[in-house]
């Protein structure tokens, strides 16, 4: 895949860019390396004067970030301006909480061990290669960034080949904050080189969000390696619906919840299970609202929802809904691509989803939802279950102990009752079974590229 702009809503190649020479690389990881050796010694203080600063320059340049990511990949640009200011406010949070996070645990009697003092101690890594999606191109790699760079690491950057220009606006913002030259930098190089920069052993570790393939590629390299990684995978979140639920308010948060981001987030709901009692009040309701959603310009604020990002993307989404529709699928709106340039999809509802369809056990990137009817909350959990990912899940119900049964039963990393899966930088992020492991965000994220050193002192 070349690495280029080009533009989901017109199909045309806006600006292309060279890759790196072997000796740019080389060069790059070679800063790294001898960056973070002095910058590690910098302290939280320091940090995090520079990362104020970046945000300061993202909450300035926000409708320049965010034209940036609408021309890149297609998002709504109310929805970009929102990302870029979300990463200001990730990066003031990670500013104000890393020291905290990353203080010393003493352990409170020592003499148990035998110690005049003993403790737990979080130290940098060192440089970290992070390999990141398009589709949240801002947000999700200030999800690594931010707290790897307070952490005392260096960052490396091997973006999506469509949002070149993204990639190097993070790393502009960066250096204009105040980072010393090297912190964090962008890697203009394909896929196929990721490999040989994963082996090198100036790289210490590394964090991928993509696809399961993606995934499953770092994490065997990186474990004949023997070097840490976090991988957040793909999602086919289920969204359930009970009878004591606001019907109104479920059907609203499901359409946001399928389409937000055009329907391209690994956290969106995906597969709706609704009980047999309310399945055709809330059906109707859902796919009502789905109708009514504009889809066009991303760059106009009447629409809704704005192009898929790439070409090959739209022909996944087609022939997983085809696939279905041949199998005895209903569609109950949707289903057909509109004529014109660009790469839209219309949003798109289908029900009678069966086992033998590729659409039960796969996920949809773009704004198509599945319905499910379920006869109570044991096949609501069977069918929610039945599935390779658990990244998140919602369900909506006011009866508590259904809310308690769906927070110990949801296989998922995450558990969202009467509320869409977000992520927030106050709560740990990630998933299990094939979506992926380790975590970022919260404590948790900062922690996992640190060397957690046990200290005794006799």
């Amino acid at each position: 895949m070349p690495i280029a702009t080009t533009n989901p809503a017109t199909g045309e190649t806006v600006k292309t860019f060279d890759e790196l020479s072997e000796a740019e690389l080389q060069r790059k990881l070679g800063l790294a390396h001898d960056r973070w050796r002095a910058y590690r010694t910098t302290s939280f203080e320091e940090r995090a004067t520079w990362l104020r600063a970046a945000a300061d320059l993202f909450e300035e340049e926000a409708d320049f970030a965010a034209r940036l990511m609408t021309t890149e990949m297609g998002k709504t640009l109310g929805a970009a301006r929102r990302e870029a200011l979300k990463c200001a406010h990730g990066m003031r949070y990670y500013a104000d909480h890393a020291a905290g996070f990353l203080a010393d645990e003493p352990l409170a009697d020592p003499s148990q061990v035998g110690a005049k003092r003993a403790l737990g101690r979080y130290q940098p890594l060192g440089p970290v290669l992070a390999v990141m999606p398009w589709n949240f191109p801002m947000w999700q790699v200030m999800r690594f960034a931010a707290p790897a760079l307070m952490a005392g690491n260096v960052g490396l950057l091997k973006h999506a080949s469509n949002v070149p220009q993204c990639a190097l606006y993070l790393e502009d913002v960066f250096r204009r904050g105040g980072f010393p030259e090297g912190c964090f930098q962008t890697l203009l190089i394909s896929a196929g080189r990721v490999e040989s920069v994963l082996r090198d052993p100036r790289v210490v570790a590394a964090t991928l969000t993509g696809s399961e393939p993606a995934g499953r590629s770092v994490a065997a390299i990186c474990g004949d390696e023997i070097k840490h990684t976090v991988l957040e995978l793909g999602g086919s979140d289920p969204f359930i619906v009970m009878p004591s639920a606001d019907l109104d308010r479920a059907a609203q948060a499901a359409v946001e919840a399928r389409v937000q981001n055009n329907g391209q987030s690994c956290i969106a709901a995906k597969r709706f299970i609704v009980h047999s009692d309310v399945y055709d009040a809330f059906t109707g309701r859902f796919v009502s609202r789905m109708r009514e959603l504009k889809v066009g310009d991303p760059f106009e604020t009447s629409t809704d929802i704005g192009p898929v990002a790439t070409e090959q993307g739209r022909a996944d989404i087609e022939e997983l809904v085809d696939d279905a529709i041949s199998a005895g699928a209903t569609v109950l709106c949707g289903g057909q691509r509109p004529a014109g340039p660009g790469w839209f999809y219309p949003p798109t509802v289908i029900g009678d989803i069966t086992p033998d369809m590729r659409i039960f056990a796969e996920e949809v990137f773009g704004p198509v939802a599945s319905l499910y009817r379920a006869a109570d909350i044991e096949q609501a959990l069977e069918i929610a279950n039945a599935t390779s990912f658990g990244l998140g899940s919602n369900a909506w119900t006011n009866d508590e102990a259904e809310q308690q049964r769906f927070v110990s039963d949801l296989e998922a990393g995450q558990v969202f009752i009467n509320g869409k899966t977000i992520s927030y930088p106050e709560l740990p992020f990630g998933g299990i079974k094939r979506s992926g492991y380790g975590r970022e965000l919260a404590a948790h994220g900062i922690r996992e590229f640190c060397n957690l050193k046990t200290i005794w002192i006799g």
